[in-house]
């Protein structure tokens, strides 16, 4: 599978997971520290724009203010959104030459691509975890994923957007590996 496969099949994840929640999960706890349901939702919304931008090489900056997005049908605009950057990071073009992700510098389109699919992986299992709802995990995507993760999670770490990673036997599941490399402990449960 191409990177933009990879892409496409976790958002695919990320969607039908977000699918299943009911507004009534909103405010319930996530393994992401910082983040609860609503919060989460609502960071996804704020990167979907310049993420489905960087596929097109711009420079979509986010709202410098947090806006609550989950007022309103916040499922229907997220799954749009996904389906937009799917279709958007779906184009080969999309993975070459340099793109921004959310600022000014530009970063390999391929490096971006690869960290969306990260980021959808993860919020994916965050989300699952929180509300206890389908997902259908792709072997080869979660595969792909970890071995981009694992070149990126150091500096994930020194940029703050990752915490210590979590040790796991070697015999771990793929997905258990990928969030306790960003420092989630994959037990978690809310």
């Amino acid at each position: 599978m191409s990177g933009a496969q990879h892409l496409v099949q976790a958002a695919a994840t990320l969607k039908q997971v977000v699918a299943g929640i009911s507004p009534a999960q909103l405010s319930a706890p996530t393994p992401c520290a910082e983040f609860d349901v609503r919060a989460l939702i609502n960071h996804l919304l704020h990167w979907g724009p310049p993420f489905e931008a960087a596929a097109r090489g711009e420079h979509v900056a986010p709202p410098a203010e947090p806006v609550d997005r989950t007022r309103g049908d916040w499922a229907k605009a997220l799954l749009s959104q996904l389906d937009r950057t799917s279709r958007a990071w779906d184009a080969p073009e999309a993975w070459t030459g340099e793109t921004h992700m959310g600022g000014p510098t530009t970063y390999p389109s391929e490096l971006v691509g690869h960290l969306i699919t990260i980021e959808y992986t993860v919020h994916a299992w965050d989300l699952f975890r929180a509300t206890d709802t389908e997902a259908t995990w792709d072997t080869e995507t979660l595969s792909q994923t970890l071995a981009e993760l694992t070149k990126t999670a150091a500096k994930g770490r020194e940029m703050g957007a990752y915490s210590e990673e979590i040790p796991v036997a070697q015999d771990a599941l793929l997905l258990d590996e990928i969030v306790a490399k960003t420092g989630r402990d994959p037990r978690w449960r809310p």
